[in-house]
């Protein structure tokens, strides 16, 4: 791999940012508020998943003795 100096370096980063496409602040602001709706949701669901187990695991457990 050839080796790049540091004004080269900074040249290529600052060429590569210049291709990126930036959320607009609405776009920004709707993925953060669905990130935290699926985030609920999903606690929502493994909170289900961890009672319905658990209950299960009492019941097996309490059918020995």
């Amino acid at each position: 791999m050839a080796k790049t100096n540091p004004g080269e370096f900074v040249r290529q980063v600052r060429q590569e940012v210049s291709k990126v496409t930036w959320p607009t602040r609405k776009e920004a602001v709707v993925t953060t508020v669905m990130v935290f709706i699926m985030v609920f949701v999903m606690a929502l669901f493994f909170l289900g998943v961890d009672k319905l187990l658990s209950s299960s695991i009492r019941w097996i457990l309490s059918l020995g003795g």
